[in-house]
Order: structure tokens, then sequence, then C-alpha cells
């Protein structure tokens, strides 16, 4: 029998868990999330050996799924220094680079942008050629003052000639411990939401680093000698190499995991899945045991962006939602206790209502205290209680694409304050080990490869030209570490786009498989 070890960590808790061949859990474990993910990363770790007695050196994986990233962007700290450059003038310098970033973030990237003559057409063709006079310039400029550096050109999802040869030049000048992140390979089509995107992926390569060295040392440190694999927000999985390049799709990582172990843990590929925290209940949806896609520019520290993220309704509602009274009226949130529920909430002790405080209160759940609590209207209770129930209702109905009922699984470490039916719902479940689900959903995740191109499709040509653009998705997965003979199509999408002349179509392509077994 051999063993995956999953790691999750969040803004409170880092969640661990281990994992059989046969995917069977054998341990999970919270261990309090620190500053420096190392140590947390370590103490869960720890526990997870102690409570099994497994030998270590029967652990083959370990995989990560962390908000680092995501909070570097957030809270603007440990960013590189960034140079900016799009390839696109004279048709794209109407708009500037990163004009819509707020302000804070400008200051700290905005300090080296450049345009360049270059592009190319929605099919491909040239609009310019590429200036390399003034790239070969703007390198000299560069050389000792960046660490990173973002390339974006017109049409480059369809033609990434120029980005190449962009970083070529400037590659021979800089050298090579600069890290490059090219647009073509991170963001979607439109150019704005697709710098962006790239921008902020070379803004948090350091960040990545960190991480992944951290997590490294965490299992070296009790002799953890295995593969260590990195969580994307698609579900699937990253290679160090592949999360040092592409550390930006790392970003919400934490909901897809939920949903990942929720549809491991229900054995429900189609669901809504809700997760429900101590500050915040998150909302998604499983199609065929992979998260829901947004279909929308996501926001992320105030930037727009266009690159894959999961279709997540964040519910300001979790166990340390506090709850206000006045008289017989009651105002649910947004405001929590968080991490500090153990010493605010009535039932330990505290002060603040909360709805911990109201789920004991009305019986579902034995925690702390109940004396604290016995003392409140039952009447009341069961208000506060069925508001919270509607809200939960309202936020699945969002994410519902039709009336019918469909399966609502319940995770994290708040889903035991849910009990009974949901309206909308076929079923609610709250499977066992639904606490640590993020932490299962990085352990069982696969490999990934994905293509997304506008193409000018000869009718006659089609079937063959969209076999060899799911080879090009398969090809991908296979080079970030997935097994070649069970690495599959997951999900096809084509629109012809009529507003464009041709026969051009937006294709987009996942395929994912097992991690390969050496």
């Amino acid at each position: 029998m051999r063993y995956k070890l999953g790691i999750d960590v969040g803004g409170t808790n880092t969640d661990g868990v281990i994992l059989d061949s046969d995917m069977n859990v054998l341990t999970a474990f919270k261990h309090p999330t620190t500053d420096d993910i190392e140590t947390g990363i370590a103490g869960a770790v720890e526990a997870l050996l102690e409570n099994s007695g497994l030998d270590k050196s029967l652990i083959d994986y370990g995989m990560l799924g962390t908000t680092q990233c995501t909070n570097a962007i957030v809270t603007r700290k440990s960013l590189n220094d960034v140079g900016v450059i799009r390839i696109g003038a004279p048709a794209g310098t109407a708009i500037e680079p990163i004009y819509s970033m707020p302000e804070d973030l400008k200051e700290i990237i905005g300090q080296h942008i450049y345009q360049v003559r270059g592009g190319h057409e929605f099919n491909g063709e040239l609009i310019a050629e590429l200036d390399e006079e003034h790239l070969e310039k703007i390198a000299q400029v560069l050389k000792g003052k960046v660490n990173s550096i973002a390339i974006s050109s017109i049409f480059s999802p369809v033609n990434k000639a120029h980005e190449k040869r962009a970083k070529e030049i400037i590659e021979d000048i800089v050298g090579e411990d600069v890290a490059f992140s090219l647009s073509s390979e991170i963001g979607s089509i439109s150019l704005l939401e697709r710098e962006n995107a790239t921008i902020l992926n070379a803004a948090i390569i350091d960040v990545a680093k960190r991480t992944t060295e951290g997590f490294e040392k965490a299992l070296g440190r009790h002799g953890v000698d295995c593969e260590v694999y990195f969580c994307q927000n698609d579900g699937t999985l990253m290679s160090k190499e592949y999360t040092l390049k592409y550390p930006i799709l790392t970003v919400a990582c934490g909901p897809t995991n939920s949903l990942r172990g929720a549809s491991f843990l229900s054995n429900h590929e189609n669901a809504i899945i809700a997760d429900i925290g101590g500050t915040t209940t998150d909302i998604g949806v499983l199609n065929n045991g992979f998260p829901r896609e947004s279909s929308l520019s996501v926001e992320l520290g105030g930037v727009q962006t266009n690159f894959r993220m999961p279709d997540i309704y964040s519910l300001a509602l979790g166990g340390g939602t506090i709850i206000t009274l006045d008289g017989d009226e009651f105002k649910i949130g947004p405001d929590s206790v968080g991490y500090q529920l153990p010493e605010k909430a009535k039932v330990f002790g505290g002060d603040t209502l909360t709805v911990t405080d109201i789920a004991v209160a009305k019986g579902i759940l034995s925690l702390g205290d109940s004396d604290n609590v016995k003392d409140m209207d039952k009447a009341l209770v069961d208000r506060i209680y069925d508001e919270i129930i509607s809200m939960i209702e309202v936020a699945i109905e969002r994410m519902k694409t039709s009336d019918k009922e469909v399966p609502v699984v319940l995770v994290g470490g708040g889903s035991t304050l849910i009990e009974g039916d949901i309206k909308g719902a076929s079923e609610v479940i709250n499977p066992e080990n639904s606490g640590v689900a993020n932490a299962i959903g990085s352990a069982i995740s696969d490999i990934s490869g994905e293509v997304e191109k506008i193409y000018n499709i000869d009718p006659s040509r089609r079937t063959e030209i969209i076999d060899e653009i799911k080879q090009f998705a398969i090809d991908e997965a296979v080079n970030a570490g997935a097994d070649k003979d069970k690495t599959e199509i997951i999900s096809f999408e084509d629109i012809p786009l009529a507003y464009l002349p041709g026969n051009a179509t937006r294709i987009k392509v996942k395929a994912a498989g097992p991690l390969k077994e050496d």
C-alpha cells in the first residue's frame, strides 16, 4: 500500500490528510495556519504521521493547496519588481497598460511600463513588424532593476511569435535569473484583462518560490521524501516547475479543492457544494466532478483579469458570523469573530452571539457549554435559524441554471451547523470527513492541460483540426506530469464568432489524467 499526503493552507487552519492507494482516508488533522507557511505545514505533517503511525517512506506524493499567492496580491506584500511590456503599437496604444489597476498597486508594479511596435490580427496575420531594436533598448534599462517581466501582445493566444521573440531578445541581455510571464500562456482573448493577469502572475513569482520551498522544507523536516505537486484553481495539479512559472493559477484553489473533495466524499460528480467555514460560505457547482468555470472576467485584488477561475459565490455566513439582537429583531453578519470563535462565542464563555451559538441553542450541535444559551427565547432561535437556512437557499438558487432539484453537499468546518432539508435540493449530504474536504481535494487531484484559441477552421478539415487541438491539450497535461495512457478530454467548447470574418471559431479544450507513476 502506498500513500498520498494532501495539505490545504487556509486563512485560519492548515488542513492535512493522508490517503492510501485505494483512496481511503487514513488520518486527518487541522493545525493553526502560521505567518511562515513552513511551520504550519510542518505541524500538520507531524500530527498526521503521529496519528497514523505510518512509515513515512511509503508516502509517494505530497500535494499543497495554498492562499499565499492570493494573499500577496490582496495585501500588496512581497511582490516582485515587474517590467511590463505591451507589444501592440501603433494599433494598441489608446489605453495604457495597468490603467485600471488600483493606485496602491500601480505604485508597486507600475514603475517600468513600455509599449512596443508589433502584434497580430485575430487570425494570426501581422499588424506590424516587431521592433526588436526598441526591445533591446528596453532590456538595457530593465537590467538590474526588475526581477520579473510580463510580456503581452495583441491576439497572442492566436499567434504568440512576437511574445516568444521578445522574451529571447530581452533574456539575452537581462540574464536567465529574471522570470518571464507571457500572456499567451496565461489569459484568454481580450488584451487588457489578459495583460492584467500576466502582470499579476509576474508579481507573485517570488511568493510562489518561497511557498514551494517552504512545503518541501516542511516535508523534509519530518523525513518525508516524496514528489510534490501544487493545486490549481480548476481542480487539478501542477508540478513545481509549472507552479513557479504560472503561480496565478493557484489563486482560488482553496474553494476548488473543497469542491473536488466534496465530489469524492459524496460520490457525486454533478451537484451544488456549500463549503461552510468560520467567516464565509462558498457555493460552487460540480460538472462531471470538476468545478464550473466562471464565464465572466474576475476581479482579483481590485484588478480585472480573464484567466480561468472557478464560478464561486461567497456568502458572509459561517460558524463565527455575529448575530446582532435588537429586541425581537436580529441581524446576521456580515461581521465574524473568525478564528477567535473559541474565545468570543457564548457557548465558550464569551460575550458574542454567533451562528454557532444558535446551532447549539437549537440542539443541532453539542459544543461548549449549552447552559450559556439555554435562556434564549426558543421562538427567536427558530427565526434566526430559519433565516440562516434561507440565506443558503437563496445563494444556491443563484448558482443553479435550472429549476430542477439537485444534490447539495455540505463540507467545511461549519457544515455541522446545518440540519434538515434545503429548498431546491433533491438531497442534502454531509459526508464523513467533510471538515477536511479541501485537503482531500488536493490529495485526489489529477493533472490537467488546456488550450484556448481562435481558429479559422476550414469546414472540410474541421474534424481533423479539432482532433489536433484536443491532442495539444493532452500533450499539455502530459508535459505537466499526467499519465499519457490515462489522460483524456474532460471538456470541449467551440463557439463560432459571427462578428469576425471567415470561419473564426473560439475553441477551448481541457484534458486531465492521473499522476504518472514512475
